[in-house]
């Protein structure tokens, strides 16, 4: 949704809380501001309605989106039932399949996403790719350099950011994908990841996702008093979140902690609702490993 050079953006702290992770915040703001505009409250209920979904809040998406719904909101019911379905991802996949070859998420910022979003959890970072080609949103932008940093692809990456840049170089996402792109690139790049988070923090306010991307700056410059600062603080606000177990797993290993504490993070981690890449590895190399005992057992 295209603005004019100087307009105020309405729904930006809303937005800007759903990028730096207040889902909760972003939630309130929706629930409390009413745009003028038919076009500003779609806008407003999909970013509502991704917050819960961030949230892993699913019943409250499946149960106020209907058939009757306009089409984003109907999209993102769909990506709130793949993550509360595992039964029904395979048919989600080929339903969504079928709409990326027949060019649908051409200017379709909200199905791009959704899309670009299931691949990357499936790891089909071509498809995501694809799904966001003809798509100039600065958060399919985003998404993008995301995905080519999951590829190892920093090349391609410096690349979008250079176009995030060009077209909003203020904008909070540009200023995360930098954040992004320094931790790739590691070494000195690291501090200066560190200073955008802390003056994303110092503007809006901490969030997980904030002190999640401090800390790892931090685990990479071996500071690691530091990182479990930032870690703490990360658990009071969102104690049941996958990057901060899982970033405090790794992080006790560093402090040399006894081995029953890293443990105890990792077994959260598998007993999370919310799915991770690690807890998914984890399970499939145990799986493995239990298939090769078993072979080699002495019967």
């Amino acid at each position: 949704m295209t603005r004019q050079a100087g307009e105020i953006d309405i729904l930006f702290d809303i937005k800007n809380s759903f990028y730096i992770g207040n889902y909760q915040q972003a939630i309130n703001e929706a629930q409390r501001i009413k745009p003028p505009t038919p076009e500003l409250q779609l806008e407003r209920d999909c970013f509502l309605y991704r917050s819960y979904i961030a949230q892993k809040k699913y019943r409250v998406v499946l149960d106020e989106i209907s058939g009757s719904s306009p089409p984003e909101l109907r999209q993102l019911k769909i990506l709130a039932d793949f993550f509360n379905n595992k039964n029904k991802r395979d048919s989600i996949i080929n339903s969504i399949d079928e709409e990326l070859n027949a060019g649908s998420f051409d200017n379709n910022h909200v199905g791009a996403v959704v899309a670009a979003t299931i691949y990357c959890h499936e790891r089909n970072y071509e498809s995501a790719l694809k799904a966001l080609h003809n798509n100039d949103h600065i958060e399919s932008m985003a998404i993008n350099l995301q995905t080519y940093l999951r590829m190892d692809r920093v090349d391609l990456a410096k690349k979008e950011l250079k176009n995030m840049q060009d077209k909003d170089e203020d904008n909070t996402l540009t200023q995360l994908a930098q954040a992004w792109l320094n931790i790739a690139m590691g070494g000195d790049k690291l501090q200066d990841a560190y200073y955008i988070f802390q003056e994303l923090i110092d503007k809006y306010g901490s969030s997980a996702v904030l002190l999640n991307g401090q800390a790892v700056t931090f685990i990479g410059q071996s500071k690691y008093e530091e990182a479990e600062s930032a870690l703490q603080e990360a658990m009071d606000k969102d104690s049941n979140n996958t990057d901060t177990l899982l970033n405090m797993m790794v992080l006790s290993q560093h402090l040399s902690k006894p081995v029953e504490v890293a443990n105890r993070y990792r077994s959260q981690l598998i007993d999370s609702p919310a799915e991770h890449p690690f807890v998914n590895d984890y399970n499939n190399k145990q799986a493995e490993f239990d298939r090769l005992a078993r072979q080699y057992s002495i019967a």
